[in-house]
């Protein structure tokens, strides 16, 4: 299993594939027969839900390469948290990336709730519960709270994984890493956030 830093070289290498056009990896079965023994993942994603938004295809990945988790704006709960610490600590893997997006129809929503829109019934309240702090640190009548809101939920989410429990230790010593970063609907280019 290679580094952190060699496990995002490889996914922003990917990405500048697909971004230019040139893919080398794409849903060809005999790659996925040949990825069909044990799992060797390098990375694990955690993205949005969002159709426009296919993380193996963005990156430029093959079967077995990359671990994806999809959930409506990337909400981090039990289950999604539970699944990437067994891919860290069982198949070793040294990259976690929380990947948001442009217009994020999830943090739109939460915008829209906060600023006295009806708010959802069922499950569907539990992603703006988890969104809405986001949206509050950035404000919600600032003018530019859909993209700032989009980033601060992403390095959120960041800062949430790399407090975990299991993961604290790892990341302080450098075998793991958790990035955020955030996908242009546009241009399909994935930039890297900063705190």
């Amino acid at each position: 299993m290679g580094s952190p830093r060699t496990a995002l070289a490889e996914l922003l290498s990917g990405n500048r594939r697909f971004v230019s056009g040139q893919p080398v990896h794409g849903h060809d079965v005999t790659a996925a027969a040949a990825a069909s023994g044990d799992q060797q993942p390098y990375a694990v994603l955690l993205g949005c839900i969002d159709s426009r938004v296919p993380l193996e295809a963005i990156f430029d990945q093959t079967f077995g390469a990359i671990c994806v988790i999809r959930t409506g704006g990337h909400v981090l709960d039990r289950a999604v948290l539970g699944s990437i610490e067994y891919v860290v600590g069982e198949l070793g893997v040294t990259l976690v990336m929380v990947l948001g997006h442009e217009r994020c129809g999830a943090v739109a929503s939460t915008v829209d709730v906060l600023r006295g829109g009806r708010s959802p019934g069922g499950a569907l309240a539990h992603l703006v519960d988890q969104i809405a702090p986001a949206v509050t640190e950035v404000g919600v009548d600032d003018p530019r709270v859909l993209p700032m809101a989009i980033r601060r939920h992403a390095l959120r989410t960041v800062a949430a994984l790399r407090a975990d429990d299991l993961f604290a230790a790892p990341v302080a010593a450098g075998r793991l890493a958790v990035v955020g970063a955030l996908y242009d609907l546009t241009t399909g280019e994935v930039t890297l956030l900063e705190e």
